[in-house]
């Protein structure tokens, strides 16, 4: 259930599924994180990266967004790049890298199954995100990872879909807040060409340009 924050607690069963699913995942290895995945960066940022949800043995693992699979690499990596983030990415979230006006959160806060989460578990669990939108007063830009993170975020600034349709590189104005979006920085899809490491730094080129203009 919801802590009073507007958080999802550790043991939170709104999605029975993915409760379960964190439950056996906890007997099976007892010293991973295997909860809620908490949003990861400092309250005033401008900038708020939505992902899909913590990958099995990447948040779901180490408590923190992006961190311990392949996806974060390349996140991180371009993240420092181009100013949002200072330290060494060491995989961990001991490892000291700092976000700078930048936070990450997930449209799914559990890990899935096969890293699928269903249309009923998103919209459960966008109750979150939509939280974690409204405590972020200076936000001013959303990079959406992914089809199912972008609609998500879509829903939750109370737009709708068939006006704001996903496309990589594709960027709406939504009131106050403007949308980008991106090809999900998933293992396969680097593996597979569908995005390049050039496509993402264009993106966050394009953010940055935004966020000083």
């Amino acid at each position: 259930m919801a802590d009073t924050d507007g958080k999802p607690g550790r043991n939170c069963a709104l999605c029975p599924r993915l409760a379960t699913f964190r439950n056996r995942w906890r007997e099976k290895e007892p010293t991973w994180f295997n909860a809620p995945v908490p949003s990861f960066g400092p309250l005033d940022a401008r900038l708020l990266i939505v992902g899909l949800a913590p990958g099995l043995q990447g948040a779901n693992r180490t408590g923190r967004p992006f961190t311990g699979d392949y996806a974060g690499v390349l996140l991180y990596e371009t993240l420092a790049r181009y100013g949002f983030a200072r330290g060494e990415y060491a995989a961990h979230p001991d490892d000291g890298l700092k976000l700078i006006d930048c936070r990450i959160t997930n449209a799914v806060r559990c890990v899935p199954p096969e890293n699928k989460p269903t249309p009923a578990e998103i919209n459960t669990c966008r109750e979150f995100l939509i939280a974690t939108i409204a405590e972020m007063r200076k936000l001013t830009a959303i990079l959406a990872l992914g089809r199912i993170a972008h609609d998500s975020a879509v829903t939750a600034l109370g737009a709708k879909k068939s006006a704001t349709p996903f496309k990589h590189g594709g960027a709406h104005k939504l009131g106050e807040i403007k949308l980008f979006s991106s090809y999900h920085c998933s293992r396969y899809n680097t593996n597979t060409g569908v995005l390049t490491p050039e496509m993402f730094r264009k993106v966050f080129a394009n953010i940055r340009t935004y966020l000083e203009s």
